[in-house]
């Protein structure tokens, strides 16, 4: 079990070299108020003096602080490694290998180090010291010496101190592998700690929660803390251990831990001597080194997973950025050709890296063709735009001056075409969806697809630039195209067409119906057929006789209207008649023969268009695929090996971005690291500590 300690700093080490905070390793985090005696709980255990000593904020910046035990064969290796004669030293992470014996230096070492970055107005950091001391009167341990927790900003300090150490105090003892040890002063009321407050945010159940009641020398007088140290007035599950301090005086005079440490004992035995065994700096470290042990050896076994789950990471990450590039023109190549196959592939379905979240790709292309484009035109309606006076005005157009017996062709080819021509829209919106799917291919590929690409911006950009490009230039030549169906469709009305048949047979049943509605409406005077009446007298009849022909018709409509000129502006009443005024058209109810005309041009449409649509919803999805789909994949390979793979420009399209060489640096620092840590958790396995 003891050893279980060592394996602990042996991993902080590890993870010291790499800089890294990404695994909550076992340790004790001191918090408490600024003044509570924090600094001269973790001395005592030290048994020296080399912490940063003042009035007001001291500890500015989190103090990782590695007790390790030492024998007499580790001070021997020592002295013969860097020439060091003394029983106890330190070092610091950040001055490397450089060993210090005197503790006076280690203290202004510290408070050098915490302006460096701190600066000199009592602000606060949340950058780590990390200070191991080698000693033979330690044992082992794992301390964080924390800024304590103020209210009132002094001096120069931010008006948001207080907020500042907070959050550090609680990034810290947030760690579920963290023992908190809450010190409060025994002069103080423990129902208003602050660091059993902040302990308890973040471990309710207290089941790692240590407190650590300080100066019980300093109580007033006919008081003590029996019913504290009994935990009657704040129980803690891990228990509540009396310590005395130096004070001030004591530290002035240069008294030493040593001997602060007897005199601790005298008092205690004095006291409290019910309870001196319980209490006091010895039996604090031994309670904190075997709390630090039974949680190490409760934390390795989730310990050893984070870690072989991390190694895994790092190692894909590592993966991902690739190796330095040797060979620049094969390694060239081969970018282009795997970029050329998996934008193909990406089409086709076949792509290795499927997108669960939306369309994309060849998939994406049909959902275009079949559902948004096919769509689109089935919303197209036939007769749209199109209004019955519409209809009946081009019957009249096509007819001239003379009154028609039958519905004209003409004004079926007229109109019908202005409906046709309603398709090109949709059929020219289908190839930009299209081209904006294929343009997306592209980021597709790089993101999912081709991560090497990531290591090479130039390169990247490159040959975006290059299937830019080839879509640009294939885009007119596809519009063009489906321009040409839709006006193919425009140059010949086909009446003869298969489909159309139907119509043309409903168009002629409806002529017959006319005709003989019309022979049904003639006056009984009109001939109906050959021979019905013949000779100069029945001639005379038909042109004279009083209301069966058309000047009878036209008597009698004169009769109709009685004195009224039949013309309101006749010249007659004096006003001028403009015979070139048009006539607009308004709103009127048709006649009977004009309704059924109507009906039969817009069955007509109707009909023909439905073919048209049929055959323009086939034909342009045939065109996109092999004017732009099918074409850019067949050159996309052969027009990136034109554009790029030049010798020319292998050295700059190879050219590794900023950032990408140092990231592949720490993070194979970083793989070695973990791999290091999970031999050395092996190692404590295949001894049966746990």
């Amino acid at each position: 079990m003891e050893a279980l300690i060592p394996v602990i700093n042996k991993l902080q080490d590890v993870f010291n070299t790499v800089g890294a905070d990404i695994i909550h390793l076992p340790q004790i985090v001191v918090v408490g108020t600024q003044s509570s005696g924090k600094s001269s709980v973790l001395e005592s255990l030290v048994g020296r003096d080399l912490l940063p000593r003042g009035t007001g904020i001291v500890t500015r910046r989190p103090l990782i602080l590695q007790l390790v035990h030492i024998d007499t064969e580790d001070r021997r290796k020592t002295f013969e490694e860097n020439g060091i004669d003394g029983d106890e030293w330190g070092k610091f992470l950040h001055t490397k290998n450089k060993i210090y014996t005197d503790f006076e230096e280690i203290r202004q070492e510290i408070e050098a180090e915490t302006e460096r970055l701190s600066g000199t107005n009592k602000g606060v950091s949340d950058e780590p010291i990390h200070l191991k001391v080698f000693s033979p009167h330690v044992v082992n341990l794992t301390l964080v010496d924390l800024p304590g927790l103020t209210k009132v900003p002094v001096g120069d300090q931010p008006n948001d101190i207080e907020l500042q150490i907070r959050d550090l105090i609680l990034k810290y003892i947030s760690n579920p592998n963290s023992i908190i040890l809450a010190v409060t002063a025994a002069n103080t009321d423990m129902a208003t700690s602050e660091a059993l407050k902040v302990a308890r945010d973040v471990d309710p159940e207290g089941r790692r929660t240590l407190a650590v009641v300080t100066k019980l020398d300093l109580m007033d007088a006919g008081t003590d803390a029996m019913d504290v140290l009994m935990g009657r007035v704040i129980p803690v599950r891990l228990g509540l251990i009396g310590v005395v301090n130096r004070s001030q005086l004591d530290i002035n005079n240069k008294k030493l831990v040593a001997d602060a440490i007897r005199d601790e004992y005298a008092f205690l035995q004095k006291k409290y001597p019910s309870l001196a065994n319980r209490n006091g700096t010895k039996y604090l470290a031994k309670t904190l080194n075997r709390l630090l042990m039974h949680h190490i050896r409760d934390c390795l076994p989730e310990l050893k997973t984070r870690i072989n789950v991390l190694a895994a990471q790092y190692q894909s990450m590592l993966s991902g950025y690739g190796e330095p590039v040797d060979d620049k023109s094969s390694t060239l190549l081969q970018l282009i050709t795997k970029f050329a196959a998996e934008y193909c592939h990406t089409i086709e379905g076949t792509a290795k890296y499927i997108e669960t979240t939306e369309l994309c790709g060849g998939a994406r292309i049909c959902y275009i063709f079949h559902e948004t484009f096919g769509r689109t035109l089935e919303s197209v309606d036939p007769l749209g735009g199109l209004t019955t006076i519409d209809v009946l005005t081009a019957i009249r157009n096509a007819t001239g001056p003379r009154p028609a017996l039958f519905v004209p062709e003409v004004s079926f080819e007229l109109l019908v075409k202005r409906q046709v021509k309603r398709l090109e829209e949709p059929s020219l919106r289908c190839v930009e969806l299209v081209h904006e799917e294929m343009q997306r291919i592209i980021q597709h590929c790089s993101n999912y697809s081709t991560q090497e690409l990531l290591r090479f911006p130039k390169l990247h950009d490159a040959i975006v630039e290059v299937v830019t490009s080839l879509l640009r230039k294939r885009l007119p030549v596809t519009n063009e195209m489906v321009h040409n169906l839709v006006a193919i469709e425009l140059a010949y009305i086909n009446t003869k067409h298969p489909d159309f048949a139907d119509a043309c047979g409903l168009m002629n049943n409806n002529i017959e119906e006319q005709r003989r509605n019309r022979m049904r409406e003639l006056p009984s005077s009109v001939p109906r057929e050959k021979g019905a009446a013949s000779g100069p007298q029945a001639g005379a009849e038909q042109v004279d006789g009083g209301t069966g022909g058309w000047r009878g018709m036209l008597k009698k409509e004169d009769g109709m209207s009685g004195d009224k000129n039949p013309f309101p502006s006749s010249p007659m009443r004096g006003n001028a008649v403009n015979l070139l005024d048009v006539p607009v058209p308004v709103a009127r109810k048709l006649s009977a023969r004009e309704q059924r005309d109507c009906e039969v041009i817009e069955r007509l449409i109707k009909s023909y268009f439905l073919i048209v649509r049929k055959n323009i919803q086939d034909s342009v999805p045939k065109a996109v695929m092999h004017f732009l789909v099918n074409h850019v994949k067949d050159c996309l390979q052969s027009e990136l090996v034109g554009q790029l793979y030049k010798s020319g420009l292998l050295d700059d399209l190879l050219t590794e971005s900023e950032d990408m060489a140092q990231r592949r640096f720490e993070a194979a620092d970083m793989l070695k690291a973990l791999q290091k840590a999970s031999q050395v958790i092996a190692e404590i396995r295949e001894t049966h500590m746990w």
